[in-house]
């Protein structure tokens, strides 16, 4: 298991959302928030940092394009065309 710091994990997430392209500003935030919570020594210092972090990566979710991976209308169309080559197979020998 390999153990990552908060900020790479928070580049992976960024990159991930495309939050750099989308909200450049608050990915920097976020980037900033992560490397406070890796170079903090203080608990609460950490605390306040992360409860920050948690509240700018929510909205940068909510603001991360959608990615359209197809819906149930496009599974059907898919199950429907593979039914369809096997009934081929099975009409043509």
């Amino acid at each position: 298991m390999v153990i990552m710091t908060v900020a790479e994990e928070i580049i992976a997430e960024l990159e991930q959302l495309h939050a750099v392209e989308t909200s450049p500003g608050m990915a920097a935030v976020a980037l900033d928030l992560a490397k406070a919570i890796d170079d903090a020594d203080v608990a609460g210092a950490k605390a306040r940092a992360a409860h920050e972090l948690r509240s700018i990566m929510a909205d940068l979710r909510r603001l991360a394009p959608v990615e359209s991976k197809g819906d149930a209308v496009d599974d059907i169309a898919e199950q429907r065309a593979k039914r369809r080559a096997a009934a081929r197979e099975r009409a043509s020998g």
